[in-house]
């Protein structure tokens, strides 16, 4: 039976781990030596109705890394759901490539995509979540920390698909989750309630406040994103009036754990929602946490495609 990697949700927290470990052992054999051989004559067919540098260089490159290959399909080329049905979509790429990743502004067209495919689909990003971006930030705290469990982590801003996600896996792997968000950006309720169910078994805490002050206070993890996502520009205007005190600045970063560590998914919109200062600052990690989206989904790839 096919694996898809749609969801952080879908998966134990057991089996989450075992990605996450397998990254860090891929990035590491990747820095020792180089390529290894595992997909060659394998094809990744990359489908986006979004633009990206991040979910295409990383998954094309990661694909090279694996000795094969990565197919871009652009959104003229397919017109996932217009131009043509998506089942069928589904059906005809499951006969020329091995794997499919999808970037999509509606989750449900990834959740087709994976209903009528033959090959795993990876959801590269969805209006609902992000969940090869919470592999990376989760393998990115990892590797500062040691473990996620016990940390707390606080999401400042937009209750948005970066933040579904990141607050999954911290309620799987046992870390706290805080969200501090305006009224009316909170996240959506069915995110809400997984994540209280795997915080049961967890041990992990959530917190959902208004302060952005009281959300980093002890916290080790700050993290933000864009105040106005793609698919969102006529909300601009109202999200620029609303968003300012959740800023991520130095005064904010000097209110949590002296260690704490700051994150951003990027694109970065500077001096709107984090500053100059705080992202090229000595607690930021933006980069290396960019550079894993890499070997994260390396550890995906291998695992969806079912090689030792």
């Amino acid at each position: 039976m096919k694996k898809d990697f749609l969801a952080i949700s879908d998966y134990s927290a057991e089996d989450l781990q075992k990605m996450l470990d397998l990254a860090i052992k891929l990035k590491k054999e990747y820095f020792a030596g180089g390529n290894m051989p595992l997909f060659k004559g394998k094809v990744l067919g990359m489908i986006f109705q979004k633009p990206s540098l991040r979910t295409r260089v990383s998954f094309d490159m990661a694909m090279r890394h694996l000795d094969g290959d990565a197919l871009y399909l652009s959104p003229n080329e397919i017109g996932l759901g217009q131009r043509e049905s998506i089942a069928d979509v589904a059906r005809v790429l499951s006969g020329y490539v091995q794997v499919l990743m999808a970037r999509v502004f509606a989750h449900e067209h990834v959740l087709e995509l994976a209903k009528w495919s033959s090959i795993p689909v990876i959801n590269g990003l969805s209006d609902y979540n992000h969940p090869c971006q919470g592999m990376a930030d989760a393998l990115t705290i990892i590797e500062k920390f040691g473990s996620m469990k016990g940390l707390n982590v606080t999401f400042i801003g937009d209750g948005n698909n970066v933040a579904v996600s990141l607050m999954h896996i911290c309620a799987k792997l046992g870390a706290n989750f805080t969200l501090g968000s305006p009224e009316g950006f909170n996240l959506p309720a069915k995110a809400i309630e997984d994540a209280k169910t795997f915080a049961r078994t967890s041990g992990s805490k959530l917190n959902f406040l208004r302060d952005p002050h009281a959300a980093v206070k002890n916290a080790h993890v700050i993290y933000t994103d864009t105040w106005t996502s793609m698919g969102q520009e006529a909300e601009a205007k109202k999200r620029e009036e609303v968003f300012p005190p959740y800023q991520v600045n130095a005064k904010l970063v000097s209110e949590a754990d002296k260690d704490v560590i700051v994150m951003h998914c990027l694109p970065a919109h500077r001096n709107h929602e984090i500053t100059d200062e705080v992202a090229d600052g000595p607690h930021s990690v933006l980069f290396p946490q960019a550079h894993n989206r890499l070997h994260a989904q390396k550890a995906i790839l291998v695992t969806l495609m079912g090689k030792d």
